[in-house]
């Protein structure tokens, strides 16, 4: 379990709008903002879990949220990528992984690998 991540971030202005509009599917929302520390968090069922912090990219990071089901890992995939993000793997089962790990890659605008994961306990394939 996630209990919260934070990750930097070269432009803060333009990962709020990704992060906002990328987790959408998955019920987030930027619940917080301490623009004076460059820092948002984003969350659902009122808890930040996903903090950006705008004072800049040392290393790339990666983070998987967990999707209810395979519908929410389509719609992080389609929403992030027109939130400016590049694919860095499709949705689809990763049976290398478990046979019902669904999941999707993006690269966010500064290259972190972000992952949402269905843990499908019927896959179809």
């Amino acid at each position: 379990m996630i209990d919260h991540v934070s990750i930097r971030t070269s432009d803060i202005s333009k990962a709020k709008e990704f992060y906002s509009k990328a987790l959408a599917s998955l019920g987030y929302t930027m619940m917080m903002e301490f623009p004076e520390y460059g820092v948002a968090g984003f969350g659902a069922d009122g808890k930040a879990d996903l903090w950006i912090n705008g004072k800049g990219v040392e290393d790339e990071n990666h983070i998987a949220f967990s999707a209810k089901d395979k519908s929410a890992v389509d719609g992080f995939y389609k929403a992030g990528l027109a939130a400016g993000g590049s694919d860095n793997g499709k949705p689809g089962y990763r049976k290398e992984y478990t046979p019902g790990y669904y999941a999707a890659f993006l690269k966010d605008p500064d290259g972190h690998n972000i992952e949402v994961v269905f843990h499908d306990p019927n896959p179809s394939e």
